[in-house]
């Protein structure tokens, strides 16, 4: 049991640290930083319909029975993801917030929501691997440090999209990342049982992705008109996508954990 605590947490904290892949970007001067954003929120929305329609919708495919309650759950997501922005427009609203300002950043925190329930689920994929075997654990964590790594990524972008410093940004990433442990040490402590209620989380944070990505980030990708850009906008959004499939695709399930059907075969 002890190996199992040590491993799986170690882990996890190794996948929460990638959330500062960030700090590749510090170095750079601001105007240079907002003259390539847009080539990383357009990357940000390769990466969240890719992690939603890659990732995330076959894994609640696997794990719940209902197609129903699945097209619910994320349906559920978009509508919450929906009331929350709202909420976070009033809150801004009631406080004398310059207007340029407070919607950017109402999405920003969005996405650090999204961000803290898709972790969060990774840290209990980590966990139930490592309940599994070592092996497993292992496979587990690498299958998730390879899709983290363009997801943190594209969250610092849309981070600092939002209007965020790159410090601030790059922190508030790292404290999203850290739900990670929490999903680990609940299910370590719980044990299969929550891990199999865990599943229900999938498809609300796919709704909460796609929402994000549809009413945030490419609404804000259409008002530049350039040709160019726009087609720099297209590649990016597709090589977000393809390094989506190949990292999540066949390849990630090899090393995931999903719930029931994976245990029984352990």
């Amino acid at each position: 049991m002890d190996i199992t605590w040590i491993g799986s947490l170690t882990s996890t904290l190794i996948v929460s640290l990638i959330s500062i892949t960030g700090i590749f970007f510090l170095a750079m001067k601001t105007a240079k930083l907002q003259k390539i954003v847009f080539v990383l929120v357009s990357f940000a929305v390769g990466a969240l319909l890719g992690n939603v329609f890659f990732h995330l919708l076959p894994e609640s495919f696997e794990v719940i029975e209902s197609n129903t309650l699945i097209a619910v759950l994320v349906m559920t997501g978009i509508l919450v993801f929906f009331v929350m922005e709202k909420f976070l427009h009033w809150h801004h609203d009631h406080k004398i917030v310059d207007a340029h300002h407070h919607r950017p950043k109402s999405y920003g925190y969005i996405s650090l929501f999204a961000d803290g329930m898709h972790n969060f689920t990774d840290g209990i994929l980590i966990a139930a691997g490592w309940m599994a075997s070592p092996e497993i654990g292992i496979a587990t964590t690498l299958a998730v440090i390879l899709h983290e790594i363009p997801q943190e990524i594209s969250d610092f972008g849309i981070l600092i999209h939002a209007g965020f410093t790159a410090k601030k940004a790059l922190w508030l990433n790292f404290y999203a990342a850290l739900a990670a442990v929490l999903g680990n040490v609940i299910t370590l402590m719980l044990g299969t049982s929550f891990e199999m209620l865990s599943a229900y989380v999938l498809p609300v944070a796919a709704g909460g992705f796609i929402y994000l990505a549809g009413t945030d980030l490419m609404p804000e990708l259409n008002k530049d008109r350039s040709k160019l850009n726009s087609l720099i906008q297209l590649l990016m959004i597709i090589a977000g996508l393809m390094l989506m499939y190949f990292v999540m695709g066949d390849h990630s399930h090899a090393g995931h954990v999903h719930g029931p059907d994976c245990n029984h075969a352990h």
